[in-house]
Parts: structure tokens; sequence; C-alpha cells
């Protein structure tokens, strides 16, 4: 027998213990920093939230906070490895008791949350939650994971290939071009987008034939300049409110803007009803239709309202890059018709509204309480931004179901405060970190809600308005 004879089972048998070795490593559980990483991220993705949430939405916030967590987890476990700490090595046999006890976190945590949605579907009157909800949010939040690895291992796989320091030199290049270029085509894009959707035509809207309302073949303002949320502030036939506005496309500036509405209500009679509402929009331009009915019935129809385009964009994006805007178009409508009234012998009586961003905009024309009850009959805000209004002095309407009036940076390491809102749902108790997360999410559904509830209000917006 030939000595390559005598080696070949020797060999095959110590190739088969390292398939076996190989394939024992393979079965492992996951590392430690995975586990705890992707259980955290899901454990908050499950805390209690202020609105019913969709499988698609409750997929989506699952798969991004898991991801985060996980990201965080992997830095931490470079940087311990630099400092020679391996905790995957040291504490090997941590890795499966951990996974079984994160799995029965998760498992009783979603129990929790589906409890959680049935209880706040019940008090908003929508259907329960189906059999199918949690599978649908788990396939979502595993694809999103999984494009998160992937990313991320791509990245790392081409970092190795590149050496650290070209590569970090790389990606440094990548980030300058994408502010410098990508940014700019980005922030035009959407800007085209959000003017187009503004100066779109509804066929279904009916333009004013009477002469109290903007828009009308007797108005110095155009039907097309009104703007999308413009025509439909003007064009209810049932309201017998004058109702003013003007659009961002009505005039070239801000001035001009104010002058003509100052213009509108004269021509259309605003000045000689007995009540004279300032109703500030949300980013968007528009005035809730549930604000302007209630006014209507608040006032018997003697009432005319106006209001001023300052923005096109969602509201959300107002609030972050342009309030100022909101502000300052409040603040210049607001003076300009107070001015005009000082020099009319009938005076209507002169009142202030605004919901979201709009009622932020309005409050800023006041220095306080007593500058508001002096200057005005009475203000009403509907859902204000948190912490963003003067209170006393107006009438203030909030469900306790509406992120609006939750959100805020201090949410993070304080519980929001709801004095004054009304309970229309169950409330979730306030987490560090976590409520935050929870109530960024619930705002891109706030206006989803049913009526009553949410960043949905009802004509009590113009019926609960005080008086002289």
């Amino acid at each position: 027998m030939t000595v390559s004879a005598f080696a070949a089972p020797q060999n095959r048998r110590r190739w088969a213990m390292t398939t076996l070795l190989d394939a024992g490593r393979r079965a492992l559980p996951p590392r430690i920093g995975t586990t705890l990483g992707t259980g955290i991220g899901v454990l908050a993705s499950l805390a209690p939230g202020l609105l019913p949430r969709t499988p698609s939405a409750q997929g989506v916030l699952t798969g991004l906070l898991a991801a985060i967590t996980l990201g965080v987890a992997g830095v931490l476990r470079v940087v311990l490895r630099r400092w020679a700490v391996d905790i995957n090595e040291r504490q090997g046999w941590v890795r499966l008791p951990l996974l079984i006890a994160m799995s029965v976190l998760v498992v009783g945590a979603a129990a929790n949350a589906g409890h959680w949605q049935n209880r706040l579907r019940a008090a908003m009157g929508t259907p329960r939650i189906g059999t199918d909800y949690w599978l649908r949010c788990a396939l979502g939040a595993a694809l999103i994971i999984g494009l998160f690895v992937g990313a991320t291992r791509s990245i790392a796989w081409a970092l190795r290939r590149l050496s650290w320091a070209r590569g970090v030199s790389l990606i440094a290049v990548v980030a300058i071009l994408l502010y410098v270029v990508g940014m700019p085509a980005v922030v035009g894009w959407r800007d085209s987008v959000y003017a187009g959707a503004n100066a779109e035509l509804d066929p279904t809207l009916v333009r004013p034939v009477s002469r109290t309302g903007s828009g009308s073949t007797a108005s110095a303002v155009s039907w097309s300049s009104l703007g999308a949320e413009g025509r439909k502030f003007v064009s209810d036939g049932q309201v017998r409110a004058v109702r003013v506005y003007v659009g961002v496309a009505s005039a070239p500036d801000l001035e001009s803007r104010v002058a003509l509405a100052i213009r509108e209500l004269e021509r259309s009679g605003g000045f000689t009803r007995s009540h004279l509402v300032v109703t500030v929009p949300t980013g968007s331009g528009w005035i809730d239709a549930n604000a302007v009915a209630g006014l209507d019935e608040r006032f018997d129809g003697d009432v005319a309202l106006v209001g001023l385009q300052y923005s096109y964009l969602p509201s959300w994006a107002t609030f972050v890059f342009g309030r100022e805007a909101a502000v300052t178009a409040a603040r210049s409508l607001f003076t300009a018709v107070e001015n005009h009234l000082q020099g009319l012998t009938h005076k209507p009586r002169l009142y202030m509204y605004g919901q979201s961003l709009g009622a932020l905009g309005g409050n800023a024309v006041f220095a306080d309480d007593t500058d508001q009850d002096s200057r005005t009959c009475a203000a009403l805000w509907a859902g204000p931004p948190a912490g963003q209004v003067h209170r006393g002095g107006a009438t203030v309407l909030a469900n306790t179901s509406d992120p609006v009036i939750h959100w805020s940076l201090t949410q993070l390491w304080r519980a929001p405060d709801l004095t004054g809102a009304r309970t229309d749902a169950p409330v979730p108790r306030w987490l560090p970190l976590i409520s935050f997360a929870q109530t960024t999410a619930d705002l891109l559904a706030a206006l989803d809600a049913p009526p009553g509830h949410g960043h949905r209000y009802g004509t009590d917006q113009g019926t609960a308005m005080g008086g002289c």
C-alpha cells in the first residue's frame, strides 16, 4: 500500500471533521450584539402608540428601528474589538439563552401591541386587526432589515477592497456631491411636484358666482391663482359667510398679497359683516372645511373669513424648514386688517382661528394672552403643535390621540403636557426616546384617523369660538 493511499482515509476524515465543525459554527445562534440590537429595536417599535396602525406602517417602523439598533450594535462591536474585547468569544454560552429570552419578550410585546391596537380601534370605531396582521408586519420588517444588512455588508466589503483610507475618502466625496448636487436636485423636484399639485384644477369644484367669494368673475383674485386648497375653501355654496382667499400665485410678494386681501374684503362686503375671522392656513394652504362650517353656524352667516396662503408644501415640511413663513404671513395679514378697521365707522368684531401650523402662525401675532385679549374678541387654536401657543386667552381644541400636540424634541426626555386636551382614546404611558419614535411614526397618519380623533377636528372648531 502506498503512502498516498494510506493518507487518503485520514484526509477524508479530517475533511469531514472540518465540515462538521464549520456547520456547527454556522448553526450557532446569532451574536450577542445582533440579538440585542434587533430585539431592542423590535420591542421599541411594539410599544403603544397614539393611533391605529396599518400592517405596512407597523412593518416599516419595526424594520427601521431594528435596523437602527442593529447598526448601533455593530458600531459598538467594532469599538470593543479596537479595545481587544470580544464579547461573543468570552460569553458565547450566553447566545442561545439570550435568543430564547428575547424571542419570548418579542412575542409578549406583540401580544400586548395587538391588544393595544384593538383598544384604540374600539375607541375610534374602526375594525379590529385581522389574523394576518402580524404576518404582514413581519414580512415588511424583514424586508427592510434585509436591505439594511445587505447594504452595510456591501459597504464593508467595498471598504475592505479599497482599504479604509480610500473607502472613507470615497464616501466623503460622494457625500459632498450628494449635498452639492443631489440635495438641490431633490429639493427642486419636490418643489415642482408640490407646485404642480397646487396648480392642478379639480373639475368637481364649482367656481363661486356670488360676489362674496374670491375667485368669482367679480374678484380680483383669479380662480386659477387660488391654489388647490384655496379653491376648496371658496367653492362650498352651502356656506353663507364671505370667504376671501389669496394664493401664493395671486400676487408676486407677501406685501402685495396682503394688500390684495384687504381689497377683496372691501369688494366682497367682508367689512360690513358683524364678525371677521382671520383664518391662518396650514403649510399646504388648507383651511379645514369643518372650521368654515362651524364658524358659519357660530355667527349665523354674518361673518367674513379671510385666509392668506404662504406655502404649498406639506405642513410637516413647512414646520421643519419654513415655519417663519407662517408667522410672517399671519402677522402681516392680521396687522393690515387691524389697521384697516381703525378707519371704519362700522367695525366688525375681530377673531382669529388656526389649526396645526396655522395655530402656531396665528398665535405668534400676539406677545402674550393679554395682547391677544386686547386685540381680538376671541381666538381658537385646533390641534396646535406641542408647547407652541398661549392657552390662557384662547379656546384650544386638542385630542389626546393627536400626535401633533405630543410631538416635540423635549418628548425625548420629558412627557408632553396634555393639560386641557380631551381624552378621546387610551393614552399610552410616556417612555423616554421610545415615545418620540412612536409619535413621529403616528404623525404620518394623523389625518387618516376617524373624525374626532387624531388630527381631525369637527365643526366645533367654529362653534366653540368665544365672544367679546
